[in-house]
């Protein structure tokens, strides 16, 4: 066993615990006798990758990753699963060309005619898609089709079992569904051969010795299908059962919304002498009134939203922190989000031992984080464009440079990335709400006494210095609390609510810069 091996065994990150488990628990130690650990995620091709489906193959890439330090004599393979056998239900609003859809509906997504005209059908566009988005990432997977899977007849035998098991599958979905539905529903939808249309219709008998059903056709006709080669496909629960014992799947997550699918299909794949394989149940995100999101609603934050104001990184950071605690996913989380991700960065080289493989970095970079001084938070930066009234990243190097002379776009590219990413998140979040404030006359007193001190600061003081003299002031009578002469900085100042460390600010923007802003405080001028 290497040292890094060893050391996984003591971290204490989510992933180490979860990849523990599979390796001790699940695998005792072992190779499957596949020859490999297969872990999954899951996409249902109707509609295009979004934030969730970058965060469980973002999840599931980090334990994968743990478990391959754990035990790298075992090898894994990582799923990427489309369903796109699914029939399609109803038109999605965001593709062009919705009538010729339209009369497509019912029939599985890679029969239908690509809207976009570019693929061969619309889940061969949107598992394109996929693919596309996930390769961005960078992320290591292998794309599956159900479709492929189906036509194959590599499901075949696993379709079989379902035919053989019959009355034991649907007397663990029937309990769950209404009245209505519970006397026409079978494990089996088959494919009209002649409008293509993926049918819900009641089965009437079943041949076991030819791998068939017969059921009653929507016009009353009786019609034989085997259940294999495509000819059918399986209702969600008792498909994605099926798939696990197929494929031999070890390690899969989903969101909270799908515990009880997880809970039947696990029965289901025991049915079939299969073995479910290990769940991480993660919480779902909500939007800024604490709702859960919806595709449909279009309340949440897409990836391409997050990436208009900061590095994937951080997106991955968000996703890597509490996965099974519900959290707010909208743009007011992106400062914060950035700045944790730059202090664990920091933190990383400091790092010893199993500590480095407890930082979340090791988890964001496979265990190989860039190296780059940690400069300036993006707090900073966005008060920095704020108060420097200018959207040029010409005029933010400019005092940049000044507070970390070696520091250039091209020394320091995470800083060069987060200067745009801040002149893109202040045009579009803080500077439509800034609201500055004027100073009370003790605030005013307190300002005169800043500026004072500053001016009477030695040459090259440093950001430290800058802070212990903005504490000090803090501490005069007419406050309350320390608390309450920050926020007096930042409204007055800088127009928000929140703000940055003084010191640093102060360090960064220049003391005549600085005294010059005070003096409009104290005066009472327009900011």
């Amino acid at each position: 066993m290497s040292d890094l091996s060893a050391l996984a065994r003591s971290a204490t990150a989510w992933p180490f615990q979860e990849a523990r488990a599979l390796l001790d628990e699940r695998l005792k130690g072992k190779a499957p006798d596949k020859g490999y650990v297969l872990f999954e995620t899951g996409y249902g091709p109707s509609g295009l990758p979004h934030i969730g489906t970058f965060g469980e193959v973002a999840r599931t890439t980090m334990v994968r990753r743990a478990f391959a330090l754990l035990a790298p004599e075992i090898p894994t393979r990582l799923f990427a699963f489309s369903d796109d056998m699914d029939g399609l239900r109803k038109v999605p609003d965001n593709i062009p060309n919705q009538e010729m859809v339209r009369q497509h509906l019912g029939k599985p997504l890679t029969r239908i005619p690509d809207p976009f005209g570019t693929h061969e059908s619309f889940g061969h566009h949107n598992n394109a898609r996929l693919r596309s988005f996930l390769d961005t990432f960078g992320f290591e997977y292998e794309f599956q089709s159900a479709t492929d899977w189906y036509m194959s007849g590599r499901y075949d035998q696993a379709l079989l079992g379902v035919l053989r098991h019959y009355d034991d599958v649907i007397n663990v979905v029937l309990p769950t569904l209404g009245a209505e539905r519970r006397a026409t529903y079978s494990p089996f939808l088959p494919v009209c051969p002649k409008t293509g249309i993926v049918l819900q219709v009641p089965v009437v008998e079943r041949n076991l010795d030819a791998g068939t059903i017969i059921y009653r056709n929507e016009d009353g006709t009786l019609v034989e299908t085997p259940v294999t080669g495509g000819a059918c496909k399986l209702q969600w629960k008792a498909d994605w059962g099926m798939r696990w014992v197929a494929l031999g799947v070890d390690y899969e997550m989903s969101g909270k919304d799908l515990i009880p699918s997880v809970e039947l299909s696990t029965r289901i794949a025991k049915i079939l002498g299969g073995r479910p394989p290990m769940n991480l149940t993660y919480e779902l995100f909500l939007d800024d009134k604490g709702q859960k999101i919806s595709k449909s609603k279009g309340n949440g934050l897409a990836v391409e939203d997050w990436l208009k104001y900061a590095p994937a990184e951080s997106l991955a950071l968000y996703m890597y922190q509490k996965p099974k605690t519900a959290k707010r996913l909208f743009f007011d989380v992106i400062p914060r989000a950035v700045d944790e991700y730059l202090a664990f960065l920091g933190k990383f080289e400091t790092d010893e031992g199993a500590k480095q493989l407890d930082n979340p970095v090791w988890h964001i970079h496979g265990g190989q984080p860039p190296r780059e001084e940690s400069h300036l938070s993006f707090n900073i930066l966005l008060n920095l464009v704020s108060v420097c009234n200018s959207e040029e990243p010409a005029v933010l190097w400019g005092f940049i440079q000044r507070y970390a002379p070696g520091a250039a776009p091209e020394t320091a590219p995470i800083l060069g990335g987060l200067v745009g990413f801040a002149l893109a998140y202040y045009r579009d979040f803080v500077k439509p709400n800034k609201k500055y404030r004027k100073a009370s006359p003790e605030e005013a007193e307190a300002f005169a006494a800043l500026k004072a001190g500053l001016l009477a600061l030695p040459a090259g003081a440093s950001a430290e210095d800058i802070q212990n003299l903005v504490y000090e002031i803090g501490k005069r009578p007419c406050f309350a609390e320390i608390k309450a002469w920050f926020k007096a900085c930042y409204e007055v100042l800088l127009g928000n609510d929140q703000g940055p460390r003084m010191g640093s600010f102060i360090k960064l923007f220049g003391i005549n810069e600085t005294v010059a802003l005070l003096d409009k405080a104290i005066s009472g001028e327009e900011m």
